[in-house]
């Protein structure tokens, strides 16, 4: 597994392809996030080799990349799918099978066993698209219970209603966006991954909760740099994951305002910091910092 810079997900916004590659090699992170369009826009125009180029002469990995496919809304996402195997091509062309997406856990239209199935026949010709293309399919499900409470009806929360999921969407490139945060907010622990495998795994991001809130009023959109608190067990979370041998993508995903704040001003300090927990979360886990140059894809 390696660490991996995701700039808007520390509040770094309008960077180039070139520009994001650059501050991940500076900060010291070993891969980078992208957008997959506009991946797919350079190499129309210049051709796939060269966007391959960019990053292979900053020694920097192109690590996993947002489902383009806006599958939530009921208007547009089939027009997306149709263009979902051009862009897939590109990223597994650049090395990077891995696409994401998270699932909302909750709905005020749609009861429990309707939403299923509902997920299901959006989520399984996604699925199926990637996989044609050698595509693998994160699906990350959202823990907090401040965030489901806002609808009518609940959905799934949990890792194993995750899993249930990815086995009724069946294909055998879906797995999971694990997110050491919903894990916590969804009361449970690195116990809970027991009997996953390398292959359950897609993308896997990091962040600690803030401190002096209770696991049931913490909010989705408030969180921490990995290690910062401590409130979240990331130590026994990472070893799990060097136990099954995850060879992916590990990013940060702090959404702290703090950090925010500084990227306005300072985007290479606040990549650096963000670069620094991950050092430290490394050693936390007792992992050599080679781990974080595993080869995979």
């Amino acid at each position: 597994m390696y660490s991996t810079l995701g700039p808007e997900a520390l509040g770094i916004r309008g960077l180039s392809l070139e520009e994001a590659i650059d501050l991940a090699q500076a900060a010291g992170f070993t891969g980078l996030a992208f957008d997959v369009k506009v991946a797919a826009a350079l190499a129309d125009e210049h051709g796939v080799a060269y966007v391959r180029d960019l990053f292979d002469r900053a020694g920097v990995r192109p690590g996993h990349w947002n489902l383009p496919v806006n599958w939530r809304q009921e208007e547009g996402w089939e027009a997306e799918l149709g263009e979902l195997p051009r862009l897939a091509s590109v990223a597994a062309a650049l090395g990077a099978p891995r696409t994401a997406t998270f699932m909302p856990s909750g709905s005020n239209t749609r009861a429990y066993e309707e939403n299923v199935e509902w997920h299901v026949a959006r989520l399984r010709p996604i699925a199926e698209a990637l996989r044609i293309e050698g595509c693998r399919f994160g699906i990350e499900y959202i823990g907090p219970k401040t965030f489901r409470d806002q609808f009518a009806h609940a959905f799934v929360h949990t890792l194993a209603g995750t899993r249930e999921l990815i086995a009724a969407i069946g294909g055998d490139n879906v797995g999971l966006m694990l997110d050491a945060w919903h894990l916590y907010t969804a009361g449970e622990t690195a116990a809970d991954l027991a009997g996953l495998t390398n292959d359950d795994v897609v993308v896997v991001h990091v962040n600690d909760a803030p401190a002096g809130v209770t696991r049931d009023e913490q909010i989705d959109t408030v969180r921490a740099l990995p290690g910062e608190t401590g409130v979240i067990d990331l130590g026994s979370f990472m070893a799990k994951l060097s136990a099954i041998d995850y060879d992916g993508p590990v990013m940060p995903e702090p959404f702290s305002q703090r950090l925010v704040d500084r990227a306005a001003t300072d985007p290479a300090g606040a990549a650096a910091e963000a670069a620094g927990s991950m050092r430290t979360l490394w050693r936390a886990a007792g992992l050599a910092q080679g781990e974080q140059v595993r080869a995979g894809g």
